[in-house]
């Protein structure tokens, strides 16, 4: 049974990305950092074969460590889908504009997306790069592509990640591993936006899919 491992698994699209890959026959293995979350999430997962794991994503072995269990627990990892948000204040985690960026208030943000994003992705692309089969989904909001002004800080640590992201696309092209940026511009219900990683999934083209309301509406209309 194919495994999809989210980090940053929430009660919002999270849960409905598993969902929607669990109607479809995968394992899927949660990464956040409360157990009581988890425990939320896979009890909102009726009939489908998910288990929750936590981990820090700002300790990264932790998050090597939740890896290491999933590797344990699972078969492989076919779907890496990272997506941590803040869901909150966040000690260190704070936005500020352009004038107001510092080391100290975005350094915390190269670690929370970047170095993140790096080490969840070490702990599962060896293995596919053995199998020539897997894939890799990072999704951000829409100041990874658009600078936004009120997020100075955050938009520079989303824009580094959106940067490694594709060029990972591009070398990975040819080696049956499919990696993508999935930047969110919408407000739509989780359950509208899910299957679009479904899609992204398994047609396996393109570097970027900005998920709009329009991209959402012609996605309908097919």
């Amino acid at each position: 049974m194919p495994t999809l491992a989210i980090v940053g698994a929430g009660p919002g699209l999270g849960l409905s990305i598993a969902r929607v890959f669990g109607a479809q026959g995968y394992s899927v293995a949660l990464i956040a950092r409360s157990r009581s979350t988890l425990d939320s999430l896979v009890a909102g997962l009726p009939g489908v074969d998910a288990a929750g794991y936590p981990a820090d994503i700002m300790d990264r072995p932790s998050l090597v460590d939740a890896f290491k269990e999933i590797a344990a627990n699972h078969d492989p990892v076919e779907v890496l889908e990272f997506s941590p948000a803040p869901r909150g204040p966040e000690p260190g985690l704070v936005l500020a504009g352009p004038l107001d960026v510092s080391v100290a208030n975005v350094q915390p943000h190269f670690d929370f997306y970047v170095h993140g994003a790096i080490t969840a992705t070490g702990q599962v692309l060896p293995g596919m790069l053995e199998r020539g089969t897997g894939t890799l989904l990072y999704t951000t909001g829409p100041h990874a592509v658009t600078p936004a002004p009120a997020m100075g800080n955050v938009g520079m640590a989303c824009a580094a990640l959106r940067n490694w992201v594709l060029n990972l696309h591009d070398a990975l092209a040819d080696k049956g591993v499919y990696a993508a940026h999935v930047p969110l511009a919408t407000d739509a219900e989780p359950d509208a936006i899910a299957p679009h990683y479904w899609r992204i999934h398994t047609a396996g083209e393109g570097g970027e899919h900005l998920l709009s309301p329009e991209a959402l509406r012609s996605t309908r209309e097919l």
